[in-house]
Parts: C-alpha cells; structure tokens; sequence
C-alpha cells in the first residue's frame, strides 16, 4: 500500500508536469505563430584577408627584426605597385572563390539558407569563378535532400565551376550532394557513399490486442497506407512498401549515374559506406584532401569569399530554447527525486 501511495504520488508529479509543459508549449506556438516572417541576412566574409593577416601574425613571431623589416619593405613595394596599376586600369580582376557550408539535418532544413546563399553568389559569379561547398551530412529524407541537390545543380547550370568538399561526412542524401559538383575532394577518414534507401516503422499492433485495444483506420485507395504503427500490417502491403523503396532507390543509382558517369553503379550502390582513401579508389571522390588546405591555397591565386545566410532568433524562439532547457533540467531532478532512471 505505501509503495501504491508513492506510485500514486509520482504519476500526480508527472501529470501535472505534462499539463505544465503542455501549456507553455502551446504558449510559445501562440507566439511563434503571431511573429511575423523573420527575413535573415547575407554575412559576407573575405577569407583571403583573414590568411592574410595569420601570416602576417605568424611572421611577425618567427623573423629577426632585420628580415621582419625586409619583409614589411617588399610587402608596402608590392602595395604600391598594385595602387598605381590601379589607377591605370591595368590591374586584372582576381577570381573569386565563392564558400558556402551545409551542416544538414534529417529533414534537410537547411536547404532554406543554400537556396539563399546560391542565388546571392549566381547574382555576381561569372564563369572564371568558383563555388566551394562544406558538405557534412549523414542524409535523410529523400526530398528534402532532392531540393539541396538541385540547388546545388543551378551552379553547374550557369556554367560556374563547383567543388564539394567533405571532412567529415557525405553518406545518402549527402553524397547526393556532392555527387553534383565537378569535383569531390574528402579528408583521408571521411565517410562517403551509403547509396540506398532505408525505412523502418514499429507496430504495437500485437501489443493494441494484448490489452483488448481496438484501432481502426480508413483510406480511399488501395495502397494509401501499405503500414501502418497500429494496425496488422499485410504481406500485400509489405511488397508495396519494398517496391516504393527499389523504386526510390533506382532514382538514387540514376542521379548519381548521371553526375558521375565514370562510377561503377552496381558497386557503389549497396547502401555502403567507405572512408575517404577507399572511396576515392571506387570513383566516389576525384582527391584526398581537407577543405583547409583547398582554401588556403587558392586563396593565393583567387579572393575567397565566404556567404552565409543567417536567420536572427526572434523572441518566440529565445523563450523556445530557455523553456526547453528548464523542462530538462525539471525532469532530470524529479527523476532523480523519485529514484527513476532510464534502463
């Protein structure tokens, strides 16, 4: 009877606790929802002066006073050089090296602010310029991964090179990505490939019957839900499943077949993953290298340029996050309070 009492005393705790966070979710909804379309802002950052000025910091530490001062002397020669053929108009444009980083998600999210970065840069490239993309990615949903790919395709459309760079992960709809650019290079222990498709659901179907639970559900048409979480799931609809996956995956093998013709498909495309050494040897990257020693020597040759589109938090989302961050912290403690912790 005590240990029902206590029980009974927890699940009180937790249920108000629900209540509460129930209520300041919708609150914070209510907010977001008044909020009008935040718009972000292009931040635009010229890498070649940042190498620039490390060098310039590196020698300052390294040389004598004597060569320190040699150096300063050519580099204000230099300088004036580059003045006084500007003012004559001999001086030749340098081109560009456009950067832009795609960090993606499950649901590609963040394709809103590639979508954004790309049509700042193809306002102003020309063909002698490059885009350099930072690729990290592990995949996810297929159209969302679609639309960063054709995104990514609207440089090569203008005829602009691109270079996809990964240091750390492409893998499914990562390499999706990548696999448009003219040029793959990846760090020796990155992960690339994992060219197929994946689904997985639960069902508690079994689990609905045990405790005299009914579930039903009603479509119109024969195949709007082959599974299903709740229901018994059928033979019939299983194959339909499988033959909606075959065929998203033969759309996969065909985008990456056109985009790397040179690649032997039926090899690569088992759903495996390789690291950078090995992928470069199937095909799957054109060079091993990081994107840190890309930059930083092109930036020799051409000015890099790094944009980046960026939304400022509105209050909504501050209050979000705060909210968030003391639902945790409460949970945590009565957890802890009432001895209960996840197995």
């Amino acid at each position: 009877m005590e240990f029902l009492y206590e029980y009974g005393l927890f699940f009180a705790k937790v249920i108000t606790f629900v209540i509460a966070v129930i209520a300041i979710i919708a609150a914070i909804a209510g907010a977001a929802h008044k909020q009008k379309h935040k718009k972000g802002e292009l931040e635009i950052n010229d890498l070649t002066e940042q190498y620039a000025d490390v060098e310039q910091h590196m020698l300052e530490h390294l040389l004598s006073k004597e060569e320190l001062k040699k150096h300063d002397k050519e580099l204000k020669k230099k300088e004036k050089e580059q003045a006084k053929a500007a003012k004559s108009g001999e001086v030749e444009t340098k081109p560009r090296l456009y950067v832009v980083e795609f960090k993606g998600s499950i649901d590609a999210k963040e394709v809103d602010s590639l979508r954004e970065e790309i049509s700042a840069i193809l306002s102003v490239a020309t063909k002698e310029d490059e885009v350099f993309v930072r690729l990290e990615s592990g995949g996810g949903m297929v159209h969302g991964y679609g639309l960063a790919s054709s995104q990514l395709d609207r440089i090569r459309q203008q005829g602009i090179p691109l270079t996809a760079s990964v240091d750390k992960v492409a893998a499914s709809g990562g390499y999706m990505m990548a696999c448009v650019a003219d040029k793959i290079i990846a760090a020796p222990f990155a992960i690339l490939g994992s060219i197929g498709v994946i689904a997985q659901i639960p069902n508690f179907n079994k689990l609905l019957k045990k405790s005299n639970i009914e579930f039903e559900q009603l479509t119109a048409g024969e195949y709007k839900r082959t599974l299903t979480m709740f229901g018994e799931n059928t033979d019939k609809g299983r194959e339909k499943f499988v033959e909606e996956l075959e065929e998203t995956h033969g759309l996969f093998k065909d985008f990456v077949g056109e985009h790397r013709p040179s690649l032997d498909i039926a090899k690569v495309a088992t759903g495996e993953h390789w690291f950078g050494t090995k992928a470069k040897e199937l095909g799957l990257v054109d060079n091993i290298q990081t994107s840190d020693d890309y930059l930083q020597n092109a930036a020799k040759e051409r000015s890099v340029i790094a944009v980046k589109y960026s939304v400022k938090k509105g209050l909504a989302d501050k209050f979000a996050k705060a909210a968030s961050l003391s639902i945790e912290q409460t949970a945590g403690k009565l957890l802890q309070k009432n001895r209960i912790f996840p197995s």
